[in-house]
């Protein structure tokens, strides 16, 4: 009997834990109990509104600063729904045991070829990501060009360090080719 009373209060705990929490009826402490919601997006998030309720996921993103298609995604994984519907943006999360395949997947395809020429660093640089016309770059698209910029720098530092190994590589070996030569 008590192993039983102890399975059903372990299943109310978990119904309440992982139950969706509306963003238009939440409180600051639902709010906060969300994953990546912290005090200052919980207090945007009442003070907007207080405006007037969310119309839907769009309306909460834009309303919202600082919360984007990558952190609705985000929250909506967490349980937080706008009317009772979770986020299906063109950028929703997969869920997570897909994200870490398909983020390795990602990063290897980010990865470029080594460079083997001693090319000017430029061209081991990736080319810059289009921009969308009119619109400001997401959190997720600003950490993705930092990153491609980063990992540009880097492949030109690889490329200039491989230049001067090579150089002095050379030089290294033209004094040992003139001592075999005079014999």
């Amino acid at each position: 009997m008590l192993k039983k009373i102890l399975a059903i209060a372990a299943m109310l705990y978990a119904a309440a834990t992982f139950a969706a929490v509306d963003v238009n009826k939440a409180t600051a402490a639902d709010l906060d109990g969300l994953k990546g919601i912290g005090p200052s997006i919980s207090t945007r998030i009442l003070d907007e509104r207080k405006k007037g309720n969310f119309k839907d996921w769009t309306d909460f993103i834009e309303r919202i600063k600082g919360v984007g298609e990558g952190n609705a995604a985000k929250f909506s994984a967490e349980g937080m729904t706008v009317n009772g519907e979770a986020y299906k943006g063109a950028n929703a999360l997969p869920a997570k045991a897909e994200t870490k395949k398909e983020a390795k997947a990602a990063k290897a395809d980010a990865k470029p070829a080594a460079v083997t020429t001693t090319a000017a660093p430029a061209a081991a640089a990736a080319p810059a990501p289009v921009a969308k016309a009119d619109a400001k770059p997401t959190a997720d698209e600003a950490k993705a060009k930092k990153a491609a910029e980063k990992q540009a720098k880097a492949d030109a530092k690889k490329a200039k360090a491989e230049e001067a190994k090579a150089k002095k590589e050379a030089a290294a070996a033209k004094p040992v080719a003139a001592a075999s030569a005079a014999k």
